[in-house]
């Protein structure tokens, strides 16, 4: 039987929500591994827009995060508030600053962070089940500011700043190279770098495409 997997986005963009190539990256995979796709965002507006040529703000335009996330998911998208852990074997959540300024405000705050509170509800849904939690580049700061108590094991690649504020809530970061991955088999969490290292699309999809089939996996 196919696996029912959850795909968190955060708008899109990678300035300013969900990154592009990591969420379709993360749903080519998935599709290619049979899985049944539930792509779901927080209703609520984004912390700002970003113009993705002139890297710039916005300052007098608002989006919404679920009517921007919808781009990627081609319309079919739901509203996070409806979905439970009960409807999913997983979770994987891509990368892009949305990750860490819409689903938390951890690009804001750093290690004094807050999580959405639906985004914080579902994860929780999930590792309490014992259901594996995927996260890519950016996103295991909000996965471990959501569930510090636990001291999840995630990576980010190398990065030491961002690794130290993992570390101040309560996680335990593991260097890793864009192409692999980390598995905290105590929490079923599977995270990846992704364009936190990057460089290139090429680069980050084995890694992506490792994260996918480790998930699946740890469903059975």
């Amino acid at each position: 039987m196919s696996k029912k997997v959850g795909v968190l986005l955060s708008g899109c963009g990678v300035y300013d929500g969900a990154e592009i190539h990591e969420s379709v990256l993360t749903l080519l995979a998935l599709d290619r591994a049979g899985a049944q796709i539930t792509c779901m965002v927080p209703d609520m507006e984004q912390l700002h827009v970003m113009n993705h040529y002139s890297q710039s703000e916005e300052s007098d335009e608002k989006r919404n995060v679920l009517v921007e996330s919808a781009r990627i998911a081609r319309g079919d998208i739901q509203n996070i508030a409806a979905v439970s852990a009960s409807q999913m074997d997983a979770l994987i959540i891509p990368g892009g600053f949305g990750a860490a300024k819409n689903l938390s405000d951890f690009a804001v705050k750093g290690p004094e962070a807050t999580v959405h509170p639906e985004v914080q509800r579902v994860i929780e849904e999930m590792l309490d089940a014992e259901k594996p939690v995927g996260a890519l580049c950016i996103a295991p700061a909000t996965l471990v500011r959501a569930v510090a108590a636990k001291a999840p094991e995630v990576t980010i690649g190398n990065d030491t700043g961002t690794a130290a504020a993992i570390g101040q809530m309560g996680g335990v970061h593991i260097d890793c190279a864009v192409d692999q991955v980390h598995v905290d088999a105590k929490n079923k969490i599977v995270t990846t770098p992704a364009y936190m290292l990057g460089p290139g699309i090429k680069d980050v999809a084995v890694g992506i495409e490792k994260l996918v089939n480790t998930v699946l996996a740890l469903c059975d």
